[in-house]
């Protein structure tokens, strides 16, 4: 998973009213898929641990192994449409493709797109270089820095009330450079362009891990948590019900929380019902 005032940029503008006109989703999406034995899924591999591509260029990750374990329960296969982040919302909504994952759970999105139960929960944090004078999360102590986030995300979102909160007091907003990519992201940071880096936790983990050869460090947690959902155009709530079914035996065989250990390094107790923010 939208509380967003941002612009999509030109390029993601003119896809989001390309994919406008496309053809309204169907009746319900889930009868399609089993008629043509694949579901179409969008996504953004550029989001690891959740979604990457491996040495081969095949999409994998936490969700991709959900996905496809669903998938295989319903007995059809996968057909991955990549895309950049911000023209997958308005794709959903225009009915391009049956389903997205690692969705923020959002109130402005639930608005506009169903939520299948939730498949993690998102706690964003803070990276930085080790030399740089940032030693903390809190918002209070990047007022005035510079910042790369993902465009049109959450954590995007988010700083982007932080900011408002900043300002109402006085005080300096972060300044937020968006990009496509947390490789982008972290090339920023490394080349000084930015102070910090905001986007999830798991995925700074991941960056750091990767990037042995940067001094990048944590500086801590901001915001609050939020469930991370996959989302389903709201003409379908067939596909919604089937894929929560799925995800609901996959979490009582033990099968997502063998997962979360592989990708996250520790499981997360998710809710099933009451997990959209009023």
């Amino acid at each position: 998973m939208l509380n967003r005032r941002f612009m999509l940029s030109s390029l993601a503008a003119v896809l989001a009213a390309g994919l406008a006109t496309a053809t309204p989703a169907a009746a319900d999406a889930l009868d399609d898929i089993k008629a043509r034995g694949s579901i179409i899924v969008a996504i953004d591999p550029t989001f690891p641990p959740f979604e990457f591509t491996d040495a081969a260029g095949k999409v994998v990750g936490y969700d991709p192994e959900l996905i496809e374990a669903v998938a295989a329960g319903m007995g059809v296969k996968v057909e991955y449409k990549v895309m950049a982040f911000s023209g997958i919302i308005p794709g959903l909504i225009a009915g391009a493709f049956d389903m997205t994952p690692t969705l923020n759970v959002t109130a402005e999105r639930a608005a506009k797109i169903d939520y299948a139960i939730p498949t993690a929960a998102s706690v964003n944090a803070v990276l930085t270089l080790k030399e740089t004078a940032v030693k903390s999360s809190a918002i209070e102590d990047l007022a005035g820095l510079k910042c790369a986030v993902k465009a049109t995300t959450q954590p995007e979102q988010m700083m982007t009330t932080l900011n408002d909160e900043l300002e109402a007091k006085g005080a300096k907003p972060v300044e937020l450079l968006g990009f496509e990519t947390i490789e982008q992201t972290i090339a920023a940071l490394a080349d000084k362009r930015v102070d910090c880096v905001v986007d999830d936790k798991s995925v700074l983990v991941e960056a750091i891990n990767k990037r042995a050869d940067l001094p990048l460090a944590l500086a801590g947690e901001i915001g609050g948590s939020q469930p991370i959902a996959w989302g389903v155009n709201k003409a379908n709530p067939k596909l919604t019900a089937a894929l929560s079914d799925g995800l609901k035996a996959l979490k009582a065989s033990g099968k997502m929380a063998e997962l979360q250990t592989k990708y996250f390094g520790y499981t997360t107790d998710l809710p099933e019902t009451d997990f959209v923010p009023k």
